[in-house]
């Protein structure tokens, strides 16, 4: 018998959704945590491998959960002090969720929203993450082949969430550096005009607030225009506010929750948040994901469609004792401020130092940074070339702009919360090396670079013809490079 090749295999034995490529992780999001998982930086084990900064997890407040789980063995019913409530917990659940995890999660909604809100328990659905949660919000309000307005750049992981099982078609509004990468309401009418020349009914537009990849939030006049736009068109506002209490510094979170109180005649129906603890608690792995909608068709709906990507009773029962304790609450949410802001300045100050630019925000865990002008062209295929050497010649995974659908090449999402300070410190000097040796061969040697004429210049462009210098280990952390000068924020 003549054996088939795996992609006729799977044309004959499997259904075309799992033959086919909708998944969306055939783009250089995923390559790049490919990179990472065949040779993952270790500090002893593995000093040249590559280092995460394509994972956006907050890993900075660890020991504050450590310290709490320890304090706290009674919110297991895997230990001796709340064995006593396991068969309460460890029968079946119905989909509801236990009453006590949604009130606590509705408190917890309103303290990183500044209490300015009300959230009611009873419109609390649950959901394997906030993947889980982006696509029942996709089933419930969208048939196969209708589409969503999502501004860009956006998170790559929308193509694979939104759109894989759903059939959903994601329609990008184009958004410019020349304004901060803002949501304008030209930007949303042209690509609402686009979609009906495609023939793609509109039913929605998902916002992310704050921003990934950005790290910006949406002020309040923005957040208004949006939610008048979406009721004059009658389509869904669907925001994505999972990291509400990343802010730092001077930024700060509106919900839409807030703005729609005022906005007059403002239809709830069409109003949704999706939400979840990975990024404001680093709790990922736990995969508490939340739909909470204004409509209760929605919720009754989403309710039902939550059997299949249940959060477990035991994970519920954790959180709602963890979420109830609000001095702990208080101080986490405080510390994590404190810490995001730390890392955020110590990747900042590393990279002006260094000429680097990136967008000004003061949320997320990442950077939107610019390297513009390293490019040879300013197409993406330069993007991609920059990006291959960043991540197999300088080992570190970033991600480049073009997979986030951003329309200007030359951006790259840098993640900095998902390792310890040292990581980060060698991360930067692996950055310094590298745009060292690109200022060695760029740049003239009677003309040194001043602070003013950094390397960054609109002349400079990286050549990838000839790597030779890179393969013969330039990169490796075992050449013998000179400390780093950059600045050391401790958390």
């Amino acid at each position: 018998m003549v054996a088939l090749t795996a992609e006729k295999q799977d044309q004959n034995l499997l259904s075309r959704m799992a033959a086919g490529d909708g998944h969306g992780e055939n783009s250089a999001y995923f390559d790049g945590w490919k990179a990472y998982e065949e040779n993952p930086f270790h500090p002893i084990d593995r000093p040249d491998g590559v280092i995460q900064m394509g994972l956006a997890e907050n890993q900075l407040c660890g020991d504050l959960m450590r310290k709490w789980v320890l304090e706290h063995p009674e919110a297991s019913i895997c230990t001796a002090e709340g064995v006593n409530q396991f068969s309460d917990i460890a029968i079946f659940q119905d989909y509801h969720g236990l009453p006590e995890f949604r009130q606590a999660v509705a408190k917890f909604m309103e303290k990183t929203r500044n209490n300015k809100v009300k959230f009611d328990p009873d419109r609390i659905v649950m959901s394997g993450g906030a993947t889980g949660a982006h696509e029942t919000v996709a089933f419930c309000l969208a048939n196969p082949g209708d589409g969503f307005l999502v501004p860009t750049p956006y998170y790559p992981g929308f193509d694979r969430d939104l759109r894989w099982r759903t059939g959903v078609n994601l329609v990008p509004v184009t958004c410019h550096s020349s304004n901060g990468f803002k949501i304008t309401i030209e930007a949303l009418e042209a690509a609402y005009e686009n979609a009906r020349v495609s023939n793609i009914p509109v039913k929605g537009l998902l916002i992310t607030n704050p921003s990934n990849p950005l790290g910006t939030t949406l002020d309040r006049d923005c957040l208004k225009s949006l939610v008048n736009f979406t009721n004059d068109k009658g389509i869904h506002l669907i925001a994505d506010e999972i990291y509400a209490a990343t802010t730092f510094g001077e930024s700060e979170f509106i919900s839409v929750a807030e703005v729609i109180e005022e906005v007059p005649d403002c239809n709830r129906d069409l109003i949704h948040i999706v939400y979840s603890l990975s990024k404001d608690m680093g709790l990922p792995g736990l995969r508490v994901g939340i739909v909470y909608s204004y409509n209760d068709r929605v919720v009754q709906i989403a309710r039902k469609m939550s059997s299949f990507g249940l959060v477990s009773s035991q994970t519920q029962h954790l959180i709602a004792k963890m979420l109830s304790d609000e001095d702990f609450v208080d101080e986490f949410i405080r510390k994590s401020k404190l810490r995001l802001a730390a890392r955020h300045a110590e990747l900042t100050t590393g990279l002006d130092s260094l000429g680097i630019g990136w967008l000004k925000a003061g949320a997320g865990l990442f950077i939107w940074m610019d390297l513009r002008n390293l490019l040879k062209t300013a197409t993406f295929d330069s993007e991609m070339e920059l990006w291959r050497v960043i991540v197999h010649k300088v080992k570190l995974n970033v991600s480049p702009g073009g997979s986030c659908h951003c329309h200007e090449p030359g951006w790259f999402r840098v993640c900095f919360a998902n390792m310890d300070h040292k990581t980060m410190e060698t991360a930067l000097e692996r950055i310094r090396v590298f745009t060292s040796q690109l200022e060695e061969e760029s740049l003239k040697p009677t003309k040194p670079m001043s602070k003013k004429k950094k390397c960054w210049q609109s002349s400079l462009r990286l050549s990838f013809q000839d790597t030779r210098r890179f393969e013969e280990g330039f990169f490796s952390p075992h050449s013998p490079v000179p400390h780093s000068p950059l600045v050391r924020a401790q958390i």
